[in-house]
Order: C-alpha cells, then sequence, then structure tokens
C-alpha cells in the first residue's frame, strides 16, 4: 500500500522490467475499467445462440438466400410448422387417411412424420408418394403432432390438404349416371358431429353411393375430423352442400330420385324397401330430433331400422350404413 512502502514487497526491485510500482491501485484501477458493453448472446462465439445463428445462415446460403439474419420461425422450424399448418387449411392424421389423401391425389400442401416412426407398408408408400409429388417433408416430435393435430390419434404421420371443394348437388346425379347405376344418394338432416360425417362417407364409399348431401347451416361440415373417421374415403366421395335441404331435395326428386327417409317411426322397414332399385336418397336425421318437420313431409317414403331392445335410437353413422348396406344388398339380389 501507499504510505507502508517500507514493507518488503511493496515496491518492485530497480532491476524489473515494469518499473517500481507504488502499491497496487494502478492495477486495481485499470480492472475497474471493464471491455465495454456485455455483447449480445447471437455474438458470443461459444453460445448457444451464436452457434444457432451460424447453422441458419449456413443453411440459408445452401437454400441459395442468401446470408440474411435468421428470423424467430426460422430458428424455431417445429414453431414455424405449426403455424404453417394451422393458416388455411386442414390437416389430416393418421396413416390410412393420409394414404388413402395421397392416393387420390388430394393436392396436399405438406407433411409431417414423426421423428424415428416405426415405418410400416403404409409409411413407406406415403413417403414413396410424397417424395415422388415433391411435398414438403418436415420430421418433427410427436408432441409437436400431438399440438398440429389437438390431440387426435395421428399415428406418427399428419398431412395438410387444403380446404374442401363442395360439390353441386347435380354433380352427385350425374356421377351415377356416368357409372350407368341408379343413383344412391345419402343426406344428412342436423347431423352437426363431424365425426358422424365422416362415418357417414365411410360407409358411402363402402356400399357403393354416389355421394353425400349436407346443409350449409347447422351442420358437420369436412373438417379434419371427418376425414379421419372417413379414413380417406372423404378423397373418393364427393360431399355437396346445399344452402337449403328441402329445396335440394325437392331438384333431386325432379332428377327422377325418391327421396326415402330414416325414422324410428316409418312405415316399412328399411329392410323390405320396394324402391331400392330405384334411384334413391336415403335421408337421415340427428340423433336427438330426428328428421325435421319440412324434411319428413318431402320424402316420399319415412322407412325406420327394426330395433330390438330398450335402445330408443341409432347413431346417426350407425343409421346411415344400416340403410346404405340393406339398399345395396337389395340391388344385388336383383
Amino acid at each position: 500500500m501507499a504510505g507502508n512502502s517500507q514493507r518488503r514487497g511493496a515496491t518492485r526491485r530497480p532491476g524489473s522490467k515494469k518499473g517500481p510500482t507504488t502499491g497496487s491501485g494502478g492495477k486495481n484501477r485499470r480492472s475497474l475499467e471493464g471491455k465495454g458493453p456485455t455483447p449480445k448472446a447471437e455474438d458470443r462465439p461459444y453460445h448457444v445462440a451464436a452457434k444457432r445463428k451460424a447453422a441458419q445462415e449456413k443453411l440459408e446460403k445452401a437454400r441459395g438466400r442468401g446470408g440474411a439474419r435468421p428470423s424467430r420461425d426460422a430458428a424455431q422450424p417445429r414453431t414455424r410448422a405449426r403455424r404453417e399448418a394451422s393458416g388455411g387449411g386442414e390437416v389430416v392424421a393418421g396413416r390410412n387417411s393420409v394414404v388413402e389423401a395421397l392416393r387420390a391425389g388430394v393436392p396436399c400442401t405438406g407433411l409431417w412424420v414423426a421423428h424415428r416412426i416405426d415405418a410400416d407398408e403404409r409409411v413407406r408408400e406415403i413417403l414413396k408418394m410424397a417424395t415422388a409429388r415433391g411435398l414438403p417433408l418436415l420430421e418433427v416430435t410427436k408432441n409437436e403432432l400431438d399440438r398440429l393435430t389437438d390431440g387426435m390419434v395421428h399415428q406418427g404421420v399428419v398431412v395438410q390438404v387444403p380446404p374442401y371443394e363442395y360439390r353441386d348437388v347435380s354433380t352427385l346425379v350425374r356421377r351415377a349416371q356416368r357409372a350407368g347405376e341408379p343413383a344412391l344418394i345419402i343426406a344428412l338432416d342436423g347431423v352437426t358431429d363431424p365425426r358422424n360425417l365422416g362415418a357417414v362417407i365411410r360407409s358411402a364409399g363402402a356400399f357403393g353411393a354416389h355421394g353425400v348431401l349436407v346443409p350449409e347451416r347447422r351442420a358437420a361440415g369436412v373438417t379434419a375430423a371427418a376425414w379421419k373417421v372417413s379414413a380417406g374415403a372423404a378423397a373418393r366421395v364427393p360431399v355437396a352442400r346445399a344452402t337449403n335441404l328441402v329445396r335440394a331435395l325437392g331438384e333431386l326428386r325432379d332428377a327422377g330420385c325418391f327421396v326415402v327417409g330414416l325414422d324410428a317411426g316409418g312405415s316399412t322397414a328399411v329392410e323390405h324397401l320396394e324402391l331400392a332399385t330405384e334411384p334413391v336418397v336415403l335421408v337421415v336425421g340427428s340423433e336427438g330430433k330426428g328428421l325435421g318437420r319440412l324434411v319428413r313431409e318431402t320424402c316420399d317414403v319415412v322407412a325406420s331400422v327394426p330395433i330390438r331392445g330398450s335402445v330408443e335410437s341409432l347413431n346417426a353413422g350407425v343409421a346411415a350404413g344400416i340403410g346404405l348396406y340393406e339398399v345395396d344388398r337389395l340391388r344385388r339380389q336383383v
């Protein structure tokens, strides 16, 4: 210390290269000056943010976009993927649904696959078709797929499809005419659960129906849930949407179709339906309210599905499946 220069070691010897220094005040004063402001994390070479920035710049240069500074979404591709998937269109989840959508040529816009997925024949076919079509492919974690699908069972595969393109009512009739078959159309009255709609679409594809008709308001549309339950049948069975269901049923009647309603109080059993061999529109109501009054009055015949036991009614998807099966069975017997 200054003022105690007689203490041994307080001053340097005369032969020292740095020269004599009294005390340590000079050294401490220089250390207190500091090294300036702390640099940003991405400017520190050994910080994880700097490594992420360098990796992103390298990736952008490889893509031919130059070395622009990456955005927050670019630094977090999984967050960007979730944002892109939710920004328009629907996500279709499940191996069967995805492979059917790709087989049918649905214009998909992106494919997400779980990291280290257990690949079976369907997954290999999905990857092969996606590669052939040049679809963007992103490998993400299972948790990310859970967020993309809002918790649906995705089996490690998710594909994004554009908003569903509904057909006109006349398209369903023309489809039957091109096939040279009597029309078989299933119409839904007040069915609001998209899973029921998906089940109906799946049954329509299984029993040779030429399309499904749904109202525009107070009814389920072809959403991701309907895609999932349909197991890809929504890619093959057209769905028409009508502003007024009663008016649409009148148009189908004018086109030569008989309108048959399915209701618990029907006058005939669907298994004995004499009109099955003619062009038919099966109308299924909701599980709770059944057929609406105006829709019921529009029907040429109201048939019922015989029920044994204390169950009052059937699920709309189950009733539609039974009705389609019986019509198809009666037609095959002719």
